[in-house]
């Protein structure tokens, strides 16, 4: 006599797989999500680097114009950046950088104070980059970040 197994065969899967199931992948997105809600503030600071390499390589490009022509003012794509001591001045490196749309640019003084949009006012002291007009030597461009990467 032949037995059949097809008879006999599971088909699908049974309440406590499926339960193991959804217990494991509840786990798995406990653990991975803290990991992916923290990016934002990783991509603020990322942000900012990219627009201190903007404002270093503007600056550097416009000393290379100034050096060539030796004028007050350099034009760089349509835009006339003025020059102080052979760099550009604080209120015309965001134009020669093209940081004038994609970032909040706030001229203080000698100062040009460059921050992501849409930032919370919370980190408005802490989430930056500043350029410094050239007195004597070339001008300055750093990241402010204070505990943590812009959160």
């Amino acid at each position: 006599m032949k037995t059949s197994f097809k008879n006999n065969m599971q088909s699908g899967f049974t309440l406590i797989e499926l339960i193991v199931v959804i217990v494991i992948l509840g786990i798995l997105a406990a653990t991975a999500l803290p990991k992916f809600a923290s990016l934002s503030g990783d991509a603020r600071m990322a942000s900012l680097q990219g627009a201190k390499g903007a404002i270093s390589s503007a600056s550097a490009m416009v000393h290379g114009k100034w050096l060539i022509n030796n004028t007050p003012t350099v034009t760089v794509e349509n835009s006339v950046i003025n020059i102080v001591n052979g760099y550009p001045s604080a209120g015309t490196i965001a134009l020669a950088a093209g940081l004038t749309e994609d970032y909040q640019v706030t001229p203080n003084g000698q100062d040009l104070i460059v921050r992501p949009k849409n930032l919370p006012a919370a980190l408005n002291d802490t989430c930056k980059v500043t350029y410094s007009e050239a007195t004597a030597a070339r001008p300055v461009a750093q990241v402010v970040i204070a505990a943590g990467p812009c959160e």
